[in-house]
């Protein structure tokens, strides 16, 4: 069997990505993923047998890049604030310059799809976050709630504020960056 080409698989993700940013998850299919992709629909299910499996496969691919980007240079050392703001940041970055694949994230948590295998996906690459948001609840840093409660809030803090400055409402200073992430950090903070 020829092995599959890695820039037909990018250009599949994208367009998967991009259609469901344009019109949903729910109406997506594999002839307009493929005429997306600029590949025959026959093409497409030579490389995924169906569409479930490309969402799985695309869930994993995507879940995996955002969660890196998250963490990336984290230093265990710095104060805490600061490791949430950079972490903050990093988030909103990523969110900015992928939005279709976070679009897809967030369509495909809320479908069918997301199986008990797709959380515990989830909850293996998020623990290094999981575990520092609980090691600042146990050092009375953090709010003493439940931990999704504290990522949730994070999270939405940076959904929003990306949603603002995509759409104008906000423009992108640092004094506005600082003024989000610390109206987020007086809400998770003890």
């Amino acid at each position: 069997m020829k092995p599959k080409d890695d820039e037909k698989l990018r250009a599949i993700a994208e367009a998967t990505f991009a259609l469901v940013e344009q019109t949903g998850l729910s109406g997506l299919t594999m002839a307009a993923i493929a005429r997306e992709a600029g590949v025959a629909t026959g093409t497409l299910y030579v490389y995924f047998k169906s569409k479930e499996e490309l969402m799985v496969a695309l869930y994993e691919q995507a879940k995996t890049t955002t969660t890196a980007s998250l963490m990336q240079g984290d230093d265990p050392k710095a104060p805490f604030r600061s490791r949430f703001q950079r972490m903050w940041m990093n988030w909103l970055d990523y969110r900015l310059a992928h939005y279709a694949q976070v679009v897809f994230l967030e369509q495909y948590y809320n479908s069918p799809w997301f199986s008990e295998e797709s959380r515990n996906l989830s909850a293996r690459l998020i623990k290094d976050w999981v575990d520092l948001v609980e090691s600042a609840k146990a050092q009375q840093i953090l709010k003493d709630v439940p931990t999704v409660l504290l990522i949730n809030s994070f999270a939405g803090s940076v959904r929003e504020t990306a949603n603002l400055l995509r759409s104008g409402a906000l423009s992108r200073t640092d004094k506005n960056l600082a003024m989000a992430f610390g109206l987020c950090w007086d809400g998770i903070k003890a």
